[in-house]
């Protein structure tokens, strides 16, 4: 499915195995940076339409890694404190 950077996490969060299938026509595209960081660390494969018959036919499930919860609270914090709403007591 093409989808962005925040569908792709949230699937992933909910454990669910993800194939990504790139769109070739981005420019700068940080959909294919993010797949293939999250393809290294094991949590999903990816592709492009002209590759995604063969990739059904030879992916293995089962390789996956489960990604690790978010920690939004550690976000929330950090953005805070980038924009100036964090106490500095």
């Amino acid at each position: 499915m093409f989808i962005g950077a925040g569908s792709c996490l949230e699937t992933l969060e909910k454990r669910k195995p993800l194939v990504v299938v790139i769109n070739e026509k981005l420019m700068n595209n940080h959909q294919l940076e993010l797949a293939k960081q999250l393809h290294k660390e094991g949590h999903l494969f990816y592709c492009t339409c002209s590759t995604l018959p063969g990739l059904l036919q030879s992916m293995d499930l089962s390789t996956l890694k489960c990604y690790p919860p978010g920690q939004p609270e550690k976000f929330s914090a950090f953005l805070d404190k980038v924009v100036g709403l964090q106490n500095k007591h």
